[in-house]
């Protein structure tokens, strides 16, 4: 199987965690963090990003409730994800998220103290999370 490049993206309102990595090794680095108004951020930033890392599929992460239930913002990630598709015409996948904003605190702490749990970091951790579990899944 060859390697694919995927882009990951932590959805959020007002920020949205960007991060990318390569099915080959199963990991993924954070970018930023790109800044979004009521959750929608600046097509042309996210465009550029697509163009830059030319990513074979694009996964956004799905935050569910606690029990798997969808909340309003899981429908949102949803939406957004379904924008990339048509307006950039690259293929995406969702993740489920659960966890992961705790997680990247967790491993940006163990990394840099509380001086690394900046919200853009945060996020960014968080998209490679989200990155790690769908290549995670992708093999189980």
């Amino acid at each position: 199987m060859s390697s694919i490049t995927v882009l990951g993206f932590d959805y959020g309102t007002k920020s949205i965690g960007v991060a990318i990595g390569q099915s080959l090794t199963g990991s993924a680095n954070p970018i930023g963090s790109i800044k979004a108004v009521d959750g929608i951020p600046k097509w042309e930033e996210l465009g550029m990003l697509i163009e830059e890392w030319q990513p074979d599929l694009v996964v956004v992460g799905l935050p569910l409730n606690m029990d798997g239930t969808e909340q309003e913002i899981t429908q949102r990630a949803k939406k957004f994800a379904n924008r990339i598709n048509g307006r950039f015409g690259v293929k995406i996948a969702t993740q489920d998220e659960r966890l992961t904003t705790a997680d990247a605190k967790a491993r940006l702490f163990e990394f840099g103290g509380y001086k690394a749990l900046t919200k853009g970091q945060v996020d960014a951790m968080s998209a490679v999370l989200i990155i790690e579990s769908f290549f995670e899944n992708m093999y189980d």
